[in-house]
């Protein structure tokens, strides 16, 4: 359980949780699967996001490991050209700024490789909003747990006083293998019910919800009818 006031650093997926980007994903996916002739359904490349790429390769195109580094590129050059709409959820922005301001320290851990998060970091002016930032790249892809404690060693933050924010059960997973708390977004990549396994301390379905959730419920006056105790 957390106590309220205990949280001093939130770590945030961004691909679905904070940037709006997972239609592209899938759309890029989906091109990239066709022109190497690779059967692929639009729910399959949506249940992957969030994994780092090689892992979705695997998932995706297991019996074509030889495949794997052309669709890879065709993908990414497909989304870079094709995402410059992408940005991040409108309220994001000021949630952000809201938390920062609080001495809330933020974090990212994604899926994405360092090459895509530094530049959808410059592409939203937020290099200097987070105090670290793992891409599975330079780590474990989710759910393995191993970037949330790269985060809190450098942050040292201890798990008890740190949440994950995420759209997917990836991030839930890894939080919850780790000990940490989490938040779920529906929003994003999967539902409720899929959340709900990885009993999250909430589960909100807009930015609206998910800023009264981190600014108010755990950081601010308490929220109508919660549970002290859990948040």
């Amino acid at each position: 359980m957390i106590k309220k006031h205990a949280i001093k650093l939130m770590i945030f997926d961004w691909d679905g949780t904070l940037f709006n980007s997972v239609g592209q994903i899938v759309h890029s996916l989906l091109y990239a699967a066709k022109k190497y002739d690779q059967p692929l359904m639009a729910h399959d490349a949506k249940d992957v996001i969030g994994l780092g790429l090689p892992e979705v390769m695997q998932r995706l195109f297991p019996n074509v490991p030889e495949l794997h580094d052309l669709i890879l590129t065709t993908y990414a050059e497909h989304y870079v050209e094709h995402s410059l709409q992408d940005q991040w959820f409108d309220g994001v922005a000021q949630m952000l700024d809201d938390l920062k301001n609080k001495g809330i320290l933020l974090a990212v851990a994604t899926g994405k490789n360092r090459k895509g998060l530094d530049r959808v970091l410059r592409k939203t002016q937020s290099t200097d909003i987070f105090v670290v930032t793992r891409a599975a790249s330079e780590t474990a892809s989710k759910p393995n747990p191993k970037m949330l404690q790269e985060i809190l060693d450098v942050t040292g933050i201890s798990v008890e006083h740190a949440v994950m924010i995420g759209d997917t059960a990836y991030d839930l997973d890894m939080a919850q293998r780790i000990g940490m708390a989490s938040v779920g977004v529906t929003y994003g990549v999967h539902s409720s019910d899929i959340l709900q396994k990885y009993d999250p301390i909430a589960i909100v379905d807009t930015i609206e919800q998910l800023n009264h959730t981190l600014n108010v419920g755990l950081t601010g006056a308490p929220m109508a009818g919660e549970d002290i105790d859990r948040l």
